[in-house]
């Protein structure tokens, strides 16, 4: 079977010059659209958690649209977060969009390498006394960091602030496509609840990341392509070297 046209459920990266070497060479067409977008929770939903702010000195963030949600609940929920608040990252990108919100200070800024091992290694004995809370997504899993924690023996809470919520995808015309791209559990749910009567046939599908490889596979859809992987740390590349073999 011959791949011409692909389905992204993501927007089109800023630079393309990975799809675009696929593209030339092996005549391949890429087609970007996000299958889902990320939402606030309401004030109401976060409470159902029954987390109160103001119990924890010190907040992990690993994504920009968790930290937007964090500070407007806090705000619509009366709850001032004092500056001696201490907030643990990631990666450096999200540690910096946090001045969106604060005044940064690298004294109670910190920021990994994009692990959840790079997180406590910043925690270490030093702030080992804090409370913390773990911020999440509704579709992320807390497994990787949590079990860390609990190793470490730190006090930690986990609470999740933003929600995956489906695309309208009725424009999209699935036959047209001979590859998709899902990277996220909740592509799978848009997908599904776009088109219930949705049978992969040929379709071949790459997923990147473990968690959509559950989703997919506990669904039982088959996997033509997984990434990440040392040879493959890209989308682009993972499909480049699938084509190769056909």
């Amino acid at each position: 079977m011959s791949i011409k046209n692909i389905l992204v459920s993501q927007n089109a990266p800023r630079v393309l010059t990975q799809y675009q070497t696929v593209t030339d060479k092996f005549g391949v067409n890429f087609n970007f659209c996000p299958f889902f977008r990320v939402e606030p929770l309401s004030s109401r939903e976060f409470r159902a958690q029954r987390i109160n702010l103001l119990d924890y000195t010190a907040i992990v963030f690993s994504s920009r649209h968790v930290i937007d949600a964090f500070f407007s609940l806090a705000e619509e929920l009366r709850c001032k977060i004092p500056e001696t608040m201490k907030y643990f990252c990631t990666t450096e990108a999200v540690a910096m969009y946090l001045q969106k919100h604060i005044v940064y200070r690298k004294r109670k800024i910190f920021y990994g390498t994009g692990t959840p091992e790079s997180v406590v290694a910043l925690i270490g004995p030093k702030h080992k006394g804090e409370k913390f809370l773990i911020t999440m997504s509704d579709t992320s899993s807390a497994a990787p960091i949590t079990s860390l924690f609990e190793a470490a023996k730190l006090s930690f809470a986990t609470g999740v602030f933003v929600k995956s919520v489906s695309r309208e995808l009725g424009d999209l015309k699935l036959s047209d496509y001979d590859m998709m791209v899902l990277y996220n559990p909740a592509d799978l749910k848009s997908l599904q609840e776009n088109f219930p009567d949705f049978k992969q046939g040929d379709l071949k599908i790459v997923s990147f990341g473990k968690s959509v490889v559950r989703a997919l596979e506990d669904a039982g859809f088959e996997i033509a392509v997984k990434a990440p992987s040392p040879e493959a740390p890209s989308v682009a590349k993972a499909i480049e070297l699938y084509l190769e073999t056909l």
